[in-house]
């Protein structure tokens, strides 16, 4: 018997936390510099199948699933990208279905107390949420929408809901214990009818508006095992249901008989079904109706069906989707036929979405490719951006290269996702289709005709040739030792411009980047060891290979050739005479605390972790696990000299930065050491805290990068990803990713981080705040570092989500760090507030005192060299254009006035207003007669207002006679208490460009009263001492300044 729910007591919806609004969310520790930008990469990643609906006559709209997103394509674009669903949902999306122009989403928890919800979304926007019920415990696992209903799968539950307004209409429990299938079908021409499959094997046929169990259509035998697929045939009753033991069965539901029984190949549980509905694919000539595809979670094959007498298997898409393996996921999640069309659409687990269109000629049962959007198979294992082009072009900081376990070498556009692009391998289809290696259990030998998991890449584009480099077909991966090669080919159109290091494998790899297709070598390392490392010269010509097990070889890009071993190998002749003289003279020589190497000496006794290649093609740098970083002579391959950390420490990664000239080492003791290569010294050493934080203890660095600068140096440790700032040392920002970080890159023009997580098939991109505000970039203490390690991850998302908060306005930490630098700056306030030690210059321009020093240079200069010529008369009948501006400023002759009695100034009056003292002599009396410096202060206020006409005025008019003021401190003049307010300027260390010129005019004008005057002579000598102690404390604070900043220059810091 089973139990339908009605009534509005179990209804009530879950508070949701919506992050898309303007509220104040709580979230993790973000980083400071750098921001969520998107996930680029991810197309098909998880088990929830795609969901499919046409759009008008034109064309059909493919959902897929991203984890918290939904990514819609547009199948007449080619699958380009549409719409990318926003706000993200907040738990993992467990179902999808499209229906119109909208799409449902159902999401929830793996426990039993997480939220659970389904939302409803528009052209990528949420519009709305389904009711849901409280009680709810159970994830909704599959949709099946029809008529004027909704109902979702739940493990023991189905609930109903109204497509018009989107309520709770029931919840459905049936009597029997045995869980739901996520098989679930709606019966064409039954009215609220649908069908939905149990673990025990059996069907159930319910009426979802009256929440009752119609009937139910037992498995043929026990054996069978649980339903793994449903779907209505185009015939009317008839209904295809396929068991986990790989049985197929066309079952008429109104007579409860099967009509056509088929076997899955090798016995695989079929998981998708689908029909042809265009009435044709079937038949010798595939002019007839009837015909079906099958896929499963447990192979990457499409195997298709001819249900015509009886059925039978009318061919298999081999290998349409990667085969599942222990360490890369695969298989077919969903298979799809498009209404009315002769095109099926496939999704796969191994992070790929396909189109296949049956056209050929003559008819073939098996359909060709037509579009594919797709990923990388497995976890991101190794990033690198592409360097910048010697031809300046704009691509700079676009291009992002990433190597995973799935064999795969994929270039990413963070542009357009429709420029991605995976680097052929060859035709490795075509080579297994031969040697019969598509079937799912040859997946081993089909995989070992692709290369091995990269581990390294290095990249110079100064000689890549673009899509024209070295034309025509040639075989991909060979060893050029005995063979004449023609390099005038590629001398002319550039040759291969990226070089890989694999797992497990002896040989470095070429690939061509402007062709996206590999390279014609594959370089061997010369003692046959495992290669560990790889780089490239600036030039674009060599590639450098190292070893597992120490070899060092250079080979030539142009012509494959071996040019050159580290250390050079010894003729027998030379080997013998340098045994020769090491018994001889044991050849110990020291030359200047520098050992002296000679050839043949100075070998990786074990792996080379790092290669570098100078700016200039003169220094190849290479570290060992060993701990022993090495500089070879690039051309003579001698060993000029090596750095020894094998008593404290291992070497794990290296990293060159040729705009300084620095290589920075990741150690096996947690600390990053930066080595300046001119003058081989250790420059900073980088720890993450000291003491070392307990959570860190025993973390490796996985991966280290230097910014395009130079200023920074990140580094992946665990979850952790963190920043120093090189200059100061100092660890300035720390960010924990959701999983552990393999891999970190730097764009060329510092916009994008990128790092890559070993739980997720994408790459996580993020935004460098420092390009659009300011950034504090203090020390993280060993508390905050410890508070992020044990606080929340965070990361980017696909849909780009957490980007709108790059520059957070309303984020109180930002603008408390920010408030001082937004604020008006007081200046005067400023200078008084630095240090007495310091000498501050006025902020007048330097036009005003350097014209004060040349004024009568200046004059002369300017002087008429002829008296004004009187203008010529104008026609009597044309107004004077000087009348009319001497009109408006008044000098025309005014009609007079009569002036009144009272207000007529007497001639005595005037003459009394015309020798006041001017505001410049008041304020200059004023400092001789105030108690504190504020006379002072005022004086130089109004000193610096003056023009340098006006200010040499003043200066000149000063009088030796003394002053008789009242509360006059000491008997003065006007000329000494000049020179008085002159020095205590100096003694406040302020103005001192000013004040210098100032007094160079007084010398000038009233030096003689310093021989005949005796008060005039203390105070000029008094200022004289004041100077020469100022003199030599500027001095001392620019030749401090002066090395200061030639140690940093030399440092390359």
């Amino acid at each position: 018997m089973a139990v339908a729910e009605y009534g509005d007591s179990d209804r009530g919806t879950k508070r949701q936390k919506l992050a898309n609004g303007n509220g104040h969310v709580e979230t993790a520790h973000r980083s400071r510099v750098f921001a969520p930008y998107r996930t680029v990469g991810l197309v098909s990643p998880t088990k929830v199948p795609f969901t499919s609906v046409p759009l008008g006559k034109t064309t059909f709209q493919i959902t897929t699933s991203v984890g918290r997103s939904l990514q819609t394509y547009d199948l007449r674009r080619g699958l380009n990208l549409v719409f990318i669903t926003r706000p993200q949902t907040p738990e993992i999306i467990t179902a999808s279905a499209a229906w119109k122009d909208k799409v449902f989403a159902a999401w929830g928890g793996g426990s039993e107390e997480s939220e659970r919800g389904v939302w409803v979304f528009k052209r990528g926007k949420q519009e709305s949420a389904l009711e849901m019920p409280r009680s709810l415990e159970e994830n909704v696992e599959k949709f099946c929408i029809f008529g004027s209903w909704i109902v979702g799968v739940c493990s023991t539950t189905l609930l109903v809901w109204k497509t018009d307004s989107y309520e709770l209409y029931t919840t459905i429990k049936g009597t029997s214990p045995v869980p739901f299938t996520q098989s679930i079908a709606s019966l064409p021409t039954y009215l609220n009818k649908i069908i939905i499959g149990r673990r025990d094997g059996s069907a159930e046929i319910w009426n979802v508006s009256a929440g009752k169990l119609v009937y139910t259509i037992l498995p043929p035998s026990s054996s069978y095992g649980a339903i793994t697929a449903l779907e209505p045939t185009p015939a009317l009753s008839l209904v295809a249901i396929a068991y986990e033991s790989g049985p197929i069965l066309i079952h008429d539901i109104r007579a409860d008989q099967t009509v056509i029984t088929m076997n899955a190949s090798s016995g695989l549980a079929v998981t998708s079904i689908t029909f042809r509905t265009d009435g044709m694919g079937a038949g010798d000539d595939g002019r007839k109706p009837g015909v079906m595809a099958t896929a499963s979670t447990t192979s990457g094959d499409i195997t298709l069906w001819d249900l015509n007498n009886g059925g039978r298997k009318a061919g298999t898409l081999r290998a349409a989707h990667a085969h599942p393996t222990t360490s890369t996921p695969g298989g077919v999640s969903r298979v799809e036929f498009l209404a009315g069309q002769g095109v099926i659409v496939s999704s796969g687990l191994d992070n790929s979405l396909k189109t296949w269109i049956f056209d050929e000629t003559p008819f073939s049962p098996i359909p060709r490719i037509l579009h594919q959007r797709q990923g990388h198979g497995a976890p991101v294992t190794r990033l690198e951006f592409l360097p910048s082009a010697s031809d300046g072009s704009d691509d700079t900081g676009k291009w992002l290269m990433s190597g995973s376990n799935d064999r795969s070498l994929w270039a990413w556009s963070l542009r357009r996702d429709g420029q991605s692009t995976e680097i052929s391998q060859g035709a490795v289809q075509g080579k297994a289709r031969k040697q019969g290696l598509l079937a799912s259990e040859n997946r081993d030998s089909f995989d070992n005709l692709k290369c091995p998991p990269i581990t390294a890449i290095a990249c110079s584009l100064n000689r890549d040739g673009g899509i024209g480099a070295v034309p025509g077909k040639h075989p991909i991966w060979q060893n050029a030792k005995g063979k004449k090669i023609d390099a005038e080919v590629s001398g002319m159109t550039g040759w291969e411009s990226v070089v890989t290091a694999h797992e497990n494998d002896s040989k470095a790899r070429t690939w061509f980047w402007g062709r996206k297709r590999a390279g014609r070598w594959a370089f061997e390392t010369g003692d046959k060891g495992n290669v560990s490392s790889v780089a490239m010269s600036p030039c674009g010509t060599f590639a450098v290979v190292g070893s597992s097990t120490g070899a060092i070889d250079l080979h030539n890009l142009q012509s494959g050739l071996h040019r050159q071993r580290f250390p050079a190998r010894l003729t027998p002749q030379q080997a013998k005479q340098l045994k020769t003289d090491m018994e001889k003279h044991g050849l110990v020589e020291e030359n200047e605390g520098k050992k002296v190497f000679y050839r043949g000496q100075g070998r990786h006794a074990c792996a080379v972790v790092g290669l570098a290649v100078d700016n200039l093609n003169k220094t190849v740098i290479s570290a060992g696990s060993d701990g022993k970083l090495k500089f070879w002579d690039f051309s003579s391959g001698l060993l000029r000299h090596q750095i020894d950390w094998s008593l404290s420490c291992g070497m794990v990664a290296m990293r060159f930065h040729r705009g300084t000239d620095l290589v920075a080492v990741s150690c096996t003791d947690g600390c990053v050491r930066v080595v300046d290569t001119n003058t081989y010294k250790l420059i900073r050493e980088l720890w993450p805290s000291r003491p070392t934080t307990n959570a860190l203890q025993g973390l490796p660095i996985t991966d280290l990068v230097f910014s395009n600068d130079g200023h920074w140096i990140a580094t992946a440790m665990g979850q952790l990803v963190l920043l120093w700032d090189l200059p100061t040392g100092h660890l300035v920002d720390a960010c924990k990713l959701k999983a552990s970080c393999t891999s970190i890159a730097f764009s060329p023009t510092g916009e994008y981080l990128a790092t890559a997580s070993s739980d997720s098939m994408g790459v996580d991109i993020w935004t460098n705040r420092t390009l659009f505000t300011h950034v504090p970039t203090r020390h993280i203490t060993a508390l905050e570092l410890a508070a992020i390690v044990t606080g929340e991850a965070q990361a980017p998302t696909s849909s780009g989500e957490n980007a709108d908060t790059i520059i957070p306005i309303d984020s109180s930490e930002d603008m408390d760090d920010t408030d001082d630098l937004l604020a008006p700056i007081d200046y005067d306030t400023e200078l008084d507030t630095l240090s007495a030690d310091l000498v501050s210059l006025s902020l007048i321009p330097r036009s005003r005192w350097q014209n004060l020093l040349h004024l009568d240079l200046i004059r002369q200069r300017n002087k008429p060299i002829e008296p004004p010529k009187k203008p010529e008369k104008a026609p009597f009948f044309l107004p004077s254009l000087q009348d009319r501006q001497a009109a408006q400023k008044g000098l025309l002759p005014a009609q007079p006035e009569v002036a009144e009695p009272e207000t007529a100034l007497s001639r005595i009056h005037s003459k009394a207003r015309e020798s006041s003292r001017s505001p410049f002599t008041t304020l200059l009396q004023s400092t001789v007669t105030s108690p504190f410096d504020e006379g002072f202060t005022a004086f130089f206020t109004h000193l610096k207002s003056l023009t340098p006409s006006a200010a040499d005025l003043e200066i000149r008019s000063l009088s030796p006679l003394p002053l008789s003021l009242p509360n006059l401190r000491t008997p003065t003049s006007e000329i000494s208490a000049f020179v008085e307010a002159i020095t205590w300027s100096l003694r406040q260390h302020r103005d001192f460009e000013i004040a210098q010129a100032w007094m160079a005019v007084w010398l000038r004008c009233h030096g003689s009263f310093i021989g005949s005057d005796e008060g005039v002579r203390e105070v000029v000598e008094e200022w004289r001492d004041v100077v020469e102690v100022e003199k030599g404390r500027v001095e001392e604070l620019l030749g401090y300044a002066n090395g200061m900043a030639g140690w940093l220059r030399a440092a390359r810091v």
